[in-house]
């Protein structure tokens, strides 16, 4: 008896395989056959990419609003400091 052996992907080939699929310019069976997988495989990878497609959109709005509440700290800081400034030269 032959070991099935479980054929594990990159996350990248996924999508590059799921974004062929999308396209639409080759049949499921033909990316089956290009791919060597079976083309319930295909279908899917395409229906986990376009539901996770949003999520690039959320990941660029978190990392903004990270950036902005960064950017206040930052500014409450040189404030500090710019009072902190002013009170040694009335001290000097």
């Amino acid at each position: 008896m032959g070991k099935n052996k479980r054929r594990n992907f990159s996350s990248e080939f996924k999508a590059k395989v799921a974004i062929e699929a999308i396209k639409e310019k080759q049949t499921l069976s033909e990316l089956a056959t290009k791919y060597e997988l079976h083309p319930t495989q295909i279908s899917e990878w395409k229906k986990s990419f376009l539901a996770g497609a949003s999520l690039v959109f959320e990941q660029d709005t978190e990392s903004k609003k990270e950036k902005s509440e960064d950017t206040s700290v930052l500014y409450e800081q040189i404030g500090r400091l710019q009072m902190d400034i002013a009170f040694l030269k009335k001290k000097l």
